[in-house]
């Protein structure tokens, strides 16, 4: 939306872009934010260790009380077969107490979905119930110390023995413990395990077991060691430890079956031929740890922001022009800090709905098809890091923007810094995970072509770097003339929505089709018949273009995020909350080209001019939106039970009220002291006045 399209007094309508937020599931969304106001559920700073780990568990005892765990589930077993709802409400328990929050989701999100994705209609009525009720509480198994991220090479064997039908769980070396599980160190009975399926001399791959790990009265079953992982960063509301296992035992029937079984005489069937895609399938069914962490992190960053702009909206400092100390959110600093990231938690917001949606899709049967399911971990492994990334971010920022009041426990941002920290390596690795997005986009690519074209794709991506060099260095120059020095026209044309979406686009395009042509180029030369050499090749070209890879999976991510944002802004019909929103995501837009500026400059997508420009318009708009601050973190909804933080309920402002009126009662009585400056200047002014009287009676 261009100047000339503005409205005179833009306002926007904080219930209208609230409702746009909130999305599809409003009213669970709601549901679970009165919970989270409950003071049995919130963060006690400063509490110990063990107490925090014992307080905890009791709130999650509260969850089942009130309802709010049972969503996922199926309905004849008292679930509610709601699954984006469920993950929606998930979400909003950040603002409780995130150790509350992370301990739920192993319990229902981890362990009990795992029993519910992986096994069959046996393991769900036989375990389910107990699971929901907390009477079974449970540990997700996964992880080890040795294989974190790379789930398909982990060292934790299951063994089958057809003489006795049962499973022997065995981790063989300290590399094969399963490490950093949450109900692992005190409260868990039994875990999910996986492990490799060995039968009759054959590894199948990684699957799931349910195995028992401690009695009701808290005894470790023979064969079961825990440790306890002690103090962590934060969540210390959690009891992670490590479990290893020493020729555990368990039946057959253990095993979670859905996608692959053993018969009795150890014969292994499965409907998915492929190990991989077998692999895949039973961890893609897990995605929803994904999906929870990266609307958490956005809620964490609604509330960081609503706690800084409203401190900074009240805290004054230095003395300005008209006398009165000046308020922190008017400097220029102050608003690039803020406002920047504002406008990410809102693009994250919107980008989150969109990831809720497809993955509701999925779980729900409406579309659950190959291809939605592989849309779901693309986008999920895309997001996700995004928004963990900027939560980190933005609390530290507003953290520092808050001063030391920030640093108060009681206000709330360096705890949540603290719990928050871990979502960046938890359910993947980001790196990781975005290195999965960029294959994702370079088999994208290469589908563009005829099967083996080798040629083909090394014909396009040379054609669009080719056309890099011969004609962006002229479109640059032609820029420059049509720009004739003024910012009003050089961003112009990067002001539009389509603007935005051409320049976001092609640099992820581009992007990819220069890695693929890297590797293509790799293997030239080389003999077809020499598999070891081009497997050794293609390795290494690989591994030089991995930070290329991530790079292009983040632009790709920037992207989705900003398409949500536009997408959302379609939704809304109150004229200045369009209006807003629309200045809000160019914030967005444009503040992701101008930090990537050099990429577009040596590309030839912009010039010098242009660059500049993105910059002055960021400016323009950072103040445009200062008015809005206030409303647009307003529009969140987070109320003081949600928030907990002192300097967010209006103190500040009676302090400064209360400062103000003290100062304006002493001068009123005239018993406020002249400042020394003050005095200095009478005195030189007196002086002054009595030269001049001296002089006039001289003359």
């Amino acid at each position: 939306m261009s100047d000339t399209h503005t409205l005179p007094d833009p306002r926007i309508d904080a219930q209208t872009v609230g409702d746009a937020l909130l999305g599809k599931w409003k009213r669970e969304r709601l549901e679970s934010r009165r919970l989270a106001e409950d003071p049995r559920l919130h963060t006690i700073p400063g509490q110990s260790m063990p107490e925090h780990r014992e307080r905890t568990l009791g709130q999650l005892g509260i969850l089942v009380e009130e309802g709010a765990i049972q969503r996922a589930y199926p309905s004849d077993l008292g679930g509610g077969d709601n699954h984006g709802g469920n993950i929606a409400a998930f979400q909003e328990l950040v603002l409780a107490d995130p150790s509350l929050q992370i301990k739920s989701g192993v319990q229902w999100g981890l362990f009990g979905a795992a029993i519910l994705h992986l096994g069959t209609r046996t393991h769900h009525e036989k375990w389910l119930p107990d699971v929901m009720s907390l009477k079974l509480p449970g540990a997700f198994a996964m992880t080890e110390i040795g294989h974190g991220s790379d789930v398909a090479s982990i060292g934790t064997t299951a063994t089958y023995d057809p003489d006795t039908e049962e499973f022997e769980i065995h981790t063989p070396f300290t590399g094969a413990w399963k490490d950093y599980l949450g109900n692992a160190a005190l409260h868990g009975q039994a875990a999910v395990v996986f492990a490799q399926l060995i039968t009759r001399g054959v590894n199948h791959g990684v699957h799931a077991f349910f195995v028992p790990i401690r009695t009701p009265e808290g005894e470790m079953l023979p064969g079961v060691g825990s440790e306890d992982d002690g103090v962590k960063g934060g969540l210390n509301g959690i009891d992670n430890g490590r479990l290893h296992f020493t020729h555990v035992r368990v039946p057959r029937e253990n095993l979670l079956n859905r996608y692959g079984d053993v018969a009795a005489d150890g014969t292994y069937s499965s409907e998915i031929e492929s190990p991989g895609r077998r692999f895949f399938t039973m961890i893609g069914t897990l995605v929803q740890g994904r999906v929870s962490l990266d609307g958490s992190a956005v809620r964490a960053m609604e509330a960081a922001l609503t706690i800084a702009i409203r401190y900074g909206s009240e805290r004054r400092q230095f003395p300005g022009a008209s006398g009165r100390e000046t308020v922190l959110l008017d400097y220029g600093q102050h608003q690039r800090r803020l406002l920047p990231r504002l406008a990410q938690t809102y693009a994250m917001a919107f980008a989150d709905e969109r990831l809720l949606t497809v993955f509701d899709e999925v779980f729900s049967g409406a579309r659950d098809t190959d291809e939605n399911r592989e849309d779901l971990e693309t986008l999920a492994a895309a997001l996700k890091p995004l928004s963990t990334w900027a939560a980190l971010d933005t609390l530290q920022e507003a953290r520092e923007a808050c001063g030391g009041a920030g640093f108060m426990a009681k206000n709330r941002l360096v705890g949540l810094r603290a719990d928050l920290d871990i979502y960046v390596t938890f359910e993947g690795d980001n790196n990781v995970l975005l290195q999965l997005v960029g294959k994702r986009l370079l088999t994208d690519y290469a589908a563009q072509f005829k099967p083996g074209d080798r040629a083909a794709i090394a014909k396009a991506a040379a054609a669009q770097l080719g056309d890099r060099v011969s004609r962006f260095g002229l479109r640059q120059m032609g820029q420059s003339i049509a720009d004739l020095g003024q910012v009003s026209r050089s961003v112009e044309s990067l002001r539009s929505t389509e603007a935005q979406r051409e320049l976001l686009t092609d640099r992820v395009q581009t992007m990819v089709s220069e890695i693929a042509l890297a590797l293509r180029e790799a293997t030239k030369g080389i003999p077809k018949g020499d598999s070891r050499a081009r497997a050794i090749a293609n390795e290494e070209a690989f591994n030089a273009q991995q930070h290329k890879l991530i790079e292009a999976a983040r632009a790709h991510g920037e992207l989705l995020q900003w398409e949500a944002f536009t997408e959302g802004i379609e939704q809304v019909d109150d004229p200045g909350s369009r209006q807003v929103l629309t200045w809000l995501r160019d914030l967005f837009g444009l503040g992701i080209i101008e930090r990537n500026a050099a990429w577009y400059l040596v590309a030839g997508r912009i010039s010098g001019q242009r660059a500049e420009a993105v910059t002055a318009y960021i400016d323009r708009l950072i103040a445009r939106l200062r008015p809005h601050a206030l409303d647009l973190v307003d529009a969140f909804g987070l109320t003081p039970q949600l928030l907990r933080a002192e300097i967010a309920t209006g103190i500040e402002a009676e302090r400064q009220e209360e400062a103000r009126a003290y100062v304006e009662a002493r001068i009123a009585e005239g018993t406020w002291p002249i400042h020394e400056k003050e005095l200095r200047k009478r005195d030189q002014e007196r002086a002054r006045a009595e030269e001049r009287v001296q002089a006039k009676t001289s003359a």
